[in-house]
């Protein structure tokens, strides 16, 4: 095996490893307040703007069928709530209700906590670092990936 797809192979393992250990950490975060990490992932998708089933997918680096899946559970439990789009007739916008707000506020001190945690163990520039050479990683294979 050549060095490159050594690193492509290393890097593609190395983000599989993270994915798990972060759904774990956010399962365990989510669970208290009733929700799931993926419940938890799409309802953050749209705290500040509602947005379509599609764009959330696009912004979270999900399937439109596994985020449509998972909206109509956020909206039949009464978390989010689906809004007429001015922008298109067909794709409604999903936004958080009072209680998918209150589910997410339920969240915050364990997520602070941990960050506090993590950021103090990796130490703050390592940290930044990471999150620079994570967006660096996606927007090149962005790139890469998307036909021209």
């Amino acid at each position: 095996m050549t060095e490159t797809a050594e690193l492509l192979s290393g890097l593609a393992l190395g983000s599989f490893r993270l994915n798990g250990q972060f759904l774990q950490v956010a399962e365990g975060l989510a669970r208290p307040a009733g929700m799931t990490a993926a419940w938890w992932q799409v309802l953050g998708a749209v705290l500040r703007e509602p947005l379509p089933v599609a764009g959330v997918a696009r912004v979270m680096g999900m399937t439109r069928q596994g985020v449509q899946r998972i909206a109509d559970l956020l909206v039949e439990r009464g978390l989010a709530e689906y809004q007429p789009n001015p922008a298109h007739r067909r794709a409604k916008l999903l936004q958080p209700t009072a209680t998918g707000r209150a589910a997410i506020a339920q969240i915050t001190p364990g997520h602070q906590a941990f960050a506090d945690r993590l950021v103090e163990a990796l130490g703050a520039d390592v940290a930044r670092d990471c999150l620079t050479a994570l967006h660096h990683l996606s927007t090149t294979l962005d790139h890469l990936t998307t036909p021209s």
